[in-house]
């Protein structure tokens, strides 16, 4: 559960990388949220909201696919905008 935390905050510093060259808030909020998810994750890890007993873990069912597909969704968004104005630079 630490390596989630620590794959949390490294993702975080790439998508503030990210927002500082565009400039665009939607990768700075997308940062922030990876942030909160790895605090919850090291909360879990140091066994502050869990003792050990949960059997089902909410950020794996429901928290981390949602963060993981919304960064997905806006990077592919942010791909194909890329990819229209390259194509319309060309013609």
């Amino acid at each position: 559960m630490f390596e989630f935390s620590v794959f949390a905050v490294f993702f975080a510093l790439m998508l503030v990388v990210i927002w500082r060259q565009t400039g665009q808030s939607v990768w700075f909020k997308l940062a922030i949220f990876w942030v909160l998810y790895a605090g919850y994750e090291f909360m879990m890890f140091k066994r502050v909201w869990c003792t050990g007993e949960c059997n089902i873990r909410v950020d794996l069912l429901l928290i981390f696919p949602l963060l993981v597909g919304r960064t997905l969704w806006v990077g592919g968004t942010a791909v194909a905008g890329w990819l229209r104005r390259r194509r319309q630079g060309r013609r």
